[in-house]
């Protein structure tokens, strides 16, 4: 019973000792369990925290690349680049993949098998940082190196590479693989001022992307360690070495093959850089001084957007035009100063809608420069056909192109004409062509200064004077050559006016169109009085004040000169407006300060000179010949050829035979070409002559019944448009 009782209470010990055992496993595995979920909490929450402060390092915005603007003309040329980084974007679509892998064989092997970090790559970085006890390496992988560009400095320290990992980290859950690799190969330098693959491959090899070989990819991706270094341009040797490491890499992740890898490795660099690359052209700095400034006042795109917004813009400048303006601006004999420093400035416009073929801001004008193609100067008589004629022409009941006006010194106007001639009487196309001060002021007293300041605010160019001096571009603040251009675009384009522009259209980043030019027009003049004052500008070029210099084609214009303030007899502005056929131009000459040490030894002849030299070498040199002729418009009148009255010298009286009157006179002269010509036959009376007869276009005349009559006639030259006489011949008599 004893031996039962302990083996019982044995059996009871034995079974406690094992439920003790159970339940310190039980709690062994407890603990075990809570410290697995902590630490996996732990770990969850740490990786919550890199994720989140990767989102906060990350900024959203730098994810947008500055991108390079380009200002190209309507032909395709780009003729300038902006930009903060010299960056075209390409798509991940579009580049090759053994370019791609060229990047990634050098710069990340296990790119798309890790998740932004590399921890073998780390773990061997770590290492020979210890032995170093420095930071010497980085095990750094493509989207590493992409948040770092992106979104952190260059600086080797362990905070620095913290937040890398955690931007990649967020990089890595937001995007995908391809988006990162495009972001990266778009945002990587390329040295020489080169960002981007797409810039890169246009400014190495003359190519876009999608047709880079295997070497030249490899080319590429070995810059990306050290792009001044390797520089092909520089250092071609070392290039050539470094493309070899990249293309053995290749070799050795599996992109290529042995043999392609040796064929690759035996051919040249391939650097195909172009000559307008490597040079400038400042021919083109004041067309786009223009269109930079439109884009800012009239589409709100400022400088800044420009350098890092990626636009595309679309200029209507002509290249060929543009380079010959400017390279005769650079001749000094059409430049006539006292001293250095003379200046110039030139417009052109295409006749029909305004757009700017050309403008020249300066003869030796850099960006950043005063633009003298938008400064402010008095017009002199430029002015007056737009001020003052053509108003007044307007009044068709009353004035018309031999409306009879005054040319005579006033003393109410204070007034004199340069040449100090006066006609007493003159017609507005003869005031027109030789430029009479007189007839300006005068005829802008009778249409009325507010009228005239109606017309110049239709054409967009409102002044704020009030005086007469009006009439003769005496202006407080002026007006610029591009406004004077705008201005006689009028008489050019059969009476409208369009605003003047430089932008055909313009591109976002993405392509899409955000602007595109319209050509508005709004009549200011009719018909009849563009196509009148043209045809009286085309004769100041033959024969009056713009004759100076040669083109051979038809070109209506004017000049202008303004009186130097502290020099007596010289100059101070130079001008020369006028149009083609085709196009309207306006130049002019000065200095930028006016004082006694700089003004003009030559006038108006300079710049009409030069002008019709740039229109003659435009139409010789381009291959696109300029109109000859004018066409009329169809609706209106042709506006007759003035008649220039003969000076008759003497007149021959002979008898004649006929009629009833046996015995007849005859009086016979020289006269004129022009058979419009009428001829008045007067007879010398006690008080007033009489009017006996007239002829038109013949030069002799009978005189009826002059037998023993002794008689005294004279001749007289009459305009039958103006109905103004000429002055009469001497007096002749048949005794």
């Amino acid at each position: 019973m004893r031996s039962e009782r302990r083996n019982e209470r044995r059996s009871e010990k034995r079974n406690e000792r094992r439920k003790k055992q159970k339940n310190v496993f039980r709690q062994k595995i407890k603990w075990f369990g809570v410290a697995v979920a902590a630490v996996f909490i732990l770990l969850l929450s740490g990786y919550g925290l890199l994720i989140l402060g990767g989102k906060m390092i990350a900024d959203e915005d730098d994810l947008l690349l500055d991108l390079t603007t380009t200002i190209r003309t309507e032909d395709g040329e780009v003729i300038r680049t902006l930009y903060n980084e010299n960056r075209e974007y390409i798509s991940v679509d579009h580049i090759p993949d053994h370019v791609l892998q060229a990047f990634i064989a050098v710069e990340d092997r296990r790119f798309y098998e890790h998740q932004g970090i590399d921890l073998q790559s780390i773990g061997r970085a770590v290492y020979r940082d210890i032995i170093a006890r420095s930071k010497v390496e980085g095990g750094s992988t493509i989207t590493q190196q992409l948040s770092k560009n992106l979104f952190l400095s260059n600086d080797k320290s362990w905070s620095r590479k913290i937040k890398e990992m955690m931007a990649s980290l967020y990089l890595e859950r937001t995007m995908s693989k391809d988006d990162i690799l495009e972001l990266y190969v778009n945002q990587v330098y390329f040295g020489e001022g080169i960002y981007g693959l797409q810039r890169a491959s246009e400014y190495f090899f003359s190519k876009d992307v999608d047709d880079l070989t295997i070497s030249e990819g490899a080319l590429l991706a070995g810059l990306m360690k050290a792009p001044n270094g390797y520089s092909p341009l520089n250092h071609p040797d070392k290039a050539a070495e470094r493309r070899n490491v990249v293309l053995m890499t290749m070799e050795s992740a599996g992109f290529i093959d042995q043999e392609t890898r040796i064929a690759e490795q035996e051919k040249g660099l391939g650097i195909n850089l172009t000559e307008e690359e490597r040079g400038t052209n400042p021919w083109v700095d004041s067309y786009v001084d223009i269109a930079i400034k439109e884009a800012a006042e009239k589409h709100d795109l400022s400088f800044a957007e420009l350098q890092s917004g990626g636009y595309e813009i679309t200029v209507y400048m002509n290249d060929d035009f543009q380079q010959i303006a400017y390279q005769n601006f650079q001749e000094d004999a059409f430049f006539p100063g006292n001293t250095e420093g003379i200046e110039g400035a030139f417009v052109m416009l295409d006749k029909n809608n305004g757009h700017i073929i050309s403008a020249i801001g300066g003869r030796n004008y850099t960006f950043g420069d005063l633009n003298r193609a938008n400064v402010q100067r008095q017009p002199g008589s430029t002015f007056k056909p737009v001020a003052v004629y053509a108003p007044a022409l307007m009044q068709e009941d009353t004035y018309n192109p031999y409306t009879i006006i005054p040319d005579q010194y006033m003393e109410e106007y204070e007034v004199t004409n340069v040449s100090g001639e006066y006609k007493n009487n003159i017609t507005i196309y003869q005031a027109i062509v030789e430029s009479t001060n007189t007839s300006a002021v005068w005829l802008l007293d009778e249409i009325g200064i507010d009228n005239a300041k109606s017309y110049l605010e239709k054409m967009d160019m409102p002044i704020d004077d009030k005086g007469l001096s009006i009439a003769l571009g005496g202006l407080e603040k002026g007006v610029t050559p591009l406004q004077m251009a705008q201005s006689y675009q009028t008489f050019a384009n059969d009476g409208s006016m369009s605003k003047a522009t430089a932008i055909a259209e313009i591109k976002d980043r993405n392509g899409e169109i955000i602007y595109q030019s319209e050509t508005r027009n709004k009549e200011v003049f009719t018909p009849q009085v563009a196509w009148d004052m043209t045809e009286i500008l085309k004769e100041t070029v033959r024969s009056g004040t713009a004759s100076a210099g040669y083109y051979g084609k038809e070109l209506a214009g004017k000049t202008g000169t303004t009186q130097h303030p502290f020099v007596d007899g010289a100059t101070k502005d130079a001008w020369f407006v006028g149009y083609s056929p085709d196009y309207v131009t306006a130049m002019w000459m000065g200095y930028d300060q006016s004082d006694a040490n700089h003004y003009l030894t030559g006038g108006s002849s300079y710049p009409t000179s030069l002008t019709k030299k740039i229109l003659t070498e435009i139409d010789n040199q381009t291959g696109s010949a300029l109109t000859a002729a004018f066409e009329m418009p169809e609706g209106v009148e042709p506006l007759p050829e003035p008649i220039d009255l003969p000076v008759i010298e003497h007149v021959d009286a002979s008898y004649t035979f006929g009629g009833f009157a046996l015995l007849k006179g005859k009086l016979t002269w020289q006269g004129a070409e022009d058979d419009r010509v009428i001829y008045r036959i007067y007879k010398e009376e006690d008080g007033q002559d009489e009017l006996v007869g007239e002829v038109e276009g013949e030069t002799e005349f009978i005189v009826d019944d002059v037998w023993f009559r002794n008689e005294t006639y004279y001749v007289v030259p009459v305009d039958p448009i103006t109905n103004l006489e000429g002055s009469h011949s001497a007096s002749v008599s048949f005794f």
